[in-house]
């Protein structure tokens, strides 16, 4: 397994990481215990959760599986929608921050997170505020490092830049929406992360599902699949979105890969990119998101993927 920096961090984590948000619901306890002993195997030691996925319960069951080897993996989880019926029970308020990581510590099990992310920008509360709150929970040992996720880039940049005058702690991380067919990250965000050394860590990487090749131009979605009721799949399911799929599928076989790995194997061929963060469901996708980190694309490999998208 490759590790890299976690953006300007000392930390390194496997390029492939682990996305938890059916844990404690398509995934169960014993399911949970079984990707972490299989994660711990492969040597992927990178996991993403958030205080909300599955009403918390992905937080309580990663508490459970993680028990006695923390020292083994790096932990990132998030905090900012809504977990209650208050007022303030959502949101980068410092109150919503404090009450948050005290809670994911407990689901958790642990008297630290590794990575403690903002899920959202807030434009209610000023930057001050939330970002003197997490230099504080860095100060106190509770939080490791602070990352960000679906921040456009001026939004880093000036959370970055006011924590760099007060002498507090900056985003060492950005997770954003990125894969072969949704790229406007490339405009601004990457950019900043690349002259920054902000890690960039991209979610939905497969689209869905979108991008295992499994959608056909013929056939849709297959019956049980996700792209039968989600909007967000059904979105791509377009004739230009099918006509790359079907040039890099067969792209893809004729390098005798499949087409998922091809699309995490382009991903981590993208500047700054540290860890690519995929959702299981089963312990076979974790083998096979495993099978792409082997693989790395040379550069005329990279070019001859770009001419394919391009249409």
């Amino acid at each position: 397994m490759e590790y890299r920096q976690l953006g300007n961090s000392g930390v390194r984590v496997s390029v492939i990481g682990m996305g938890t948000n059916q844990f404690g619901r398509k995934v169960d306890q014993a399911g949970v215990n079984d990707v972490i002993d299989a994660a711990q195997d492969m040597g992927i030691n990178f996991i993403d959760t958030a205080d909300v996925y599955t009403g918390s319960d992905s937080e309580t069951t990663l508490g459970h599986a993680l028990k006695g080897r923390w020292d083994k993996f790096v932990l990132a989880t998030k905090v900012y929608f809504k977990v209650g019926d208050g007022p303030n029970d959502y949101g980068a308020s410092r109150y919503h921050i404090m009450n948050g990581v005290e809670a994911s510590l407990r689901r958790l099990q642990s008297d630290h997170i590794d990575l403690y992310q903002m899920h959202r920008w807030d434009p209610l509360t000023p930057i001050e505020e939330t970002m003197r709150a997490l230099d504080d929970l860095v100060s106190s040992g509770k939080v490791r490092y602070i990352g960000a996720s679906a921040y456009a880039a001026w939004q880093l940049a000036q959370a970055n830049l006011l924590a760099e005058m007060r002498g507090w702690s900056r985003f060492v991380t950005v997770q954003s929406h990125y894969h072969m067919l949704e790229r406007e990250v490339e405009k601004e965000v990457i950019p900043y992360c690349q002259a920054e050394n902000v890690g960039f860590i991209p979610y939905f990487p497969l689209a869905g599902g979108f991008l295992t090749g499994k959608y056909t131009r013929e056939a849709g979605a297959p019956e049980g699949s996700r792209g039968e009721s989600s909007q967000y799949v059904q979105n791509y399911m377009t004739d230009a979105n099918y006509t790359k799929v079907e040039k890099m599928s067969a792209w893809a076989e004729a390098h005798d890969r499949t087409m998922a790995e091809l699309a995490i194997a382009w991903l981590l061929a993208q500047p700054q990119v540290c860890s690519v963060i995929s959702g299981l469901t089963r312990l076979e996708h974790l083998q096979q998101n495993a099978k792409a980190a082997d693989w790395q694309l040379t550069a005329e490999e990279l070019s001859e993927v770009n001419e394919a998208l391009r249409g």
